[in-house]
């Protein structure tokens, strides 16, 4: 009988909401209160989130993100500073003993990314694995991942980029000198590609997690039934988003 993990259909949410609930479901799924776990959702502002060893001051301008109505966050994950906006975000919750999740940290971003890329087959995109963490096709990035292991378990999360707006994400980010800004943007408009691009049209947010849960269910051999949050993980997210994701001290902490 196939194994069946619960899909999560969260919708589109803050920044300080959408990392509080991918910590939530982690500490859940250490307690065995709830099973593995995929869960699909936008960003709504859109959102900066930066890795957990990064320095916000040094990596974000401020000023503009609050011009602009733009979210900042740090994650629990490590990587490099991420616009959020038009994406597909995907994240998977499974305890580090379970037998789809290779031991080797290379291994198993390759196996989670390989889920991501049979769904972008589905939607007509051929991509590879360019390790140690990102997933490209025709050369050009079209998704980022990045993943942690707490309490016994493994969370990765990363982005299914739908369209992409280097400009805008530069605007919002620091960079160390302004002369070679119009090169760095050059370079990303050459290194990023979106679904949008790939295929010349657009493709709903519901296409793409259609497409994305097939893939997972491919990747894993796991069957995803769609759930909602228990109580239990609501009343975490809350905590986690009070207490530390929407706190000054958390975002600006080095």
């Amino acid at each position: 009988m196939t194994e069946q993990w619960r899909l999560l259909q969260t919708g589109f949410t803050n920044a300080f909401s959408n990392m509080a609930i991918d910590k939530a479901i982690l500490v859940g799924n250490s307690q065995g209160v709830v099973p593995p776990t995929v869960r699909f959702y936008g960003w709504a502002p859109p959102a900066i989130s930066i890795g957990y060893f990064q320095s916000l001051i040094e990596e974000v301008d401020i000023q503009a993100c609050e011009k602009f109505g733009v979210d900042y966050v740090r994650r629990i994950t490590g990587g490099g500073a991420v616009f959020h906006e038009k994406e597909l975000t995907y994240s998977i919750v499974v305890p580090e003993a379970h037998p789809a999740i290779p031991k080797n940290i290379l291994k198993s971003y390759g196996r989670i990314c390989g889920a991501v890329m049979k769904g972008l087959h589905l939607l007509g995109i051929e991509s590879e694995y360019a390790p140690i963490n990102d997933i490209v096709t025709g050369g050009r990035k079209i998704s980022g991942n990045a993943q942690t292991r707490k309490l016994g378990i493994v969370l990765q999360h990363g982005t299914v980029l739908m369209d992409v707006d280097v400009d805008t994400m530069f605007s919002l980010l620091k960079v160390p000198n302004e002369k070679i800004k119009d090169k760095l943007i050059s370079d990303a408009k050459q290194r990023v590609t979106s679904i949008h691009h790939c295929l010349g049209k657009e493709v709903s947010f519901k296409e793409v997690a259609g497409a994305m849960k097939r893939g997972f269910e491919e990747g894993f051999h796991v069957e995803l039934v769609e759930g909602k949050l228990s109580e239990e993980e609501l009343g975490l997210a809350k905590q986690f988003e009070k207490e530390s994701f929407s706190k000054k001290e958390w975002n600006y902490r080095r």
